[in-house]
């Protein structure tokens, strides 16, 4: 299998200046670069740059993934609108990293080639499917940080490991909405092979999603009341550029102010409770399925059976017909007619049968026979199909 391995990084808050570009370019000849992106696929050789480096001091997403299973996805934002501290219950060896940097936060979504199994070579990713992340997250919606814990617990359910670490593993608190996840949380859950059972259980304490639509009235009263120097500050700041995206910043405090953080339902559950909870839901799931199969099944036999029933009570009604049929289906001496012939006289074994006229069928049958025993193509698909035996 020949190597792939794919490279897309995204500058959103502010272009890449010239010097910045200049440094990028030097890194790659062949990749596709603008003030806003750098995206790149690489058949032989590797990427010459600092991928980490890169998202820490000119990008704010990046992601890349390699036919061999590895998978990363790295998101940038100011502390301000996240801060790492708030992501750490969420972050698993396996699956999700957080860390703070020259203001920024940053998350790291991956799974090692081990975990994340032989890339899908008809399956494809872009930065476009994730970085709407980025506002989610900013906004203070926290699902995209569990679908990445429950990665975790997926990779330890393979792994098959200590059972003592999973019962002593409690949950971070649940999101809201966790069972209608957003297209990019979708989209990340199959990135990071989020196993479709576990998150079916763990969504089972999660609430509604909440709207993300603002009270206008109660915004304005809120940044009404914020100190005017502070708010000469913000204005500042954005009209030199200094602070990217204020509006962000004033909508997460907002929301920090006057939505409450998510909390678990009932109790926090452990990871081998979770585990064992998709498993069950699993087997439930998959019985269902069968059961669904055989009704199906059922139904569709049951159709072929009124029909053939159908077709058998129209064929009755005029035997002598279909014997002259089956004579002249003989007649024309080619393979295609004499099955058909050999399929008429199966219908007319079972009307006779039915009817209580075997003995008249097998007959008529043994005369077949004899009239033309000297068709060895006939005879061969009179005994395959057990018919007119001698």
């Amino acid at each position: 299998m020949s190597e792939y391995q794919y490279y897309e990084f995204l500058a959103v808050d502010r272009p890449l200046s010239e010097q910045e570009l200049d440094q990028v370019h030097a890194l790659s000849t062949r990749a596709e670069i603008t003030p806003t992106s750098f995206t790149n696929e690489y058949h032989w050789g590797d990427f010459r740059g600092d991928a980490t480096k890169m998202v820490e001091q000119l990008y704010d997403a990046h992601l890349y993934y390699a036919n061999w299973g590895s998978r990363r996805l790295v998101l940038r934002l100011p502390d301000t609108l996240l801060r790492a501290e708030t992501a750490a219950p969420y972050c698993a060896e396996e699956s999700l990293r957080a860390w703070t940097r020259s203001g920024h936060t940053l998350l790291d979504f991956s799974l090692s080639s081990e975990d994340g199994g032989e890339w899908d070579v008809e399956t494809s990713y872009t930065l476009s499917a994730f970085v709407s992340l980025r506002a989610e997250l900013a906004a203070g919606d926290l699902r995209a940080l569990y679908v990445a814990w429950l990665a975790g617990l997926t990779v330890w359910e393979l792994m098959d490991d200590d059972e003592e670490e999973y019962a002593r593993e409690l949950e971070p608190p649940v999101p809201a909405g966790l069972a209608t996840l957003t297209g990019p949380q979708r989209a990340l859950a199959d990135f990071l092979h989020v196993d479709g059972d576990l998150l079916a259980v763990a969504a089972e304490t999660s609430r509604p999603a909440t709207t993300t639509a603002v009270d206008k009235k109660a915004l304005a009263a809120w940044i009404a009341a914020l100190p005017a120097a502070e708010k000469d500050m913000l204005l500042l700041k954005a009209a030199l550029g200094t602070a990217p995206q204020p509006g962000l910043r004033l909508l997460a405090r907002y929301r920090d102010a006057t939505i409450p953080s998510p909390r678990n339902a009932g109790e926090r559950r452990t990871a081998a409770q979770l585990l064992d909870a998709a498993n069950r839901h699993r087997t439930e799931r998959e019985r269902l399925r069968k059961e669904a199969e055989a009704a199906t099944q059922r139904a569709r036999a049951l159709e072929m059976s009124k029909a053939r029933d159908a077709h058998l009570t129209r064929l009755a009604r005029d035997t002598e017909q279909a014997w002259r049929d089956v004579d002249n289906l003989i007649a024309q001496k080619k393979p295609a007619q004499y099955d058909i012939a050999v399929t008429l006289l199966k219908d007319l074994r079972e009307i006779h049968a039915r009817a209580g006229t075997s003995a008249e069928f097998h007959q008529r049958a043994a005369g077949l026979r004899e009239t033309h025993r000297g068709k060895p193509a006939l005879m061969r698909r009179f005994d395959d199909a057990g018919l007119l035996s001698s």
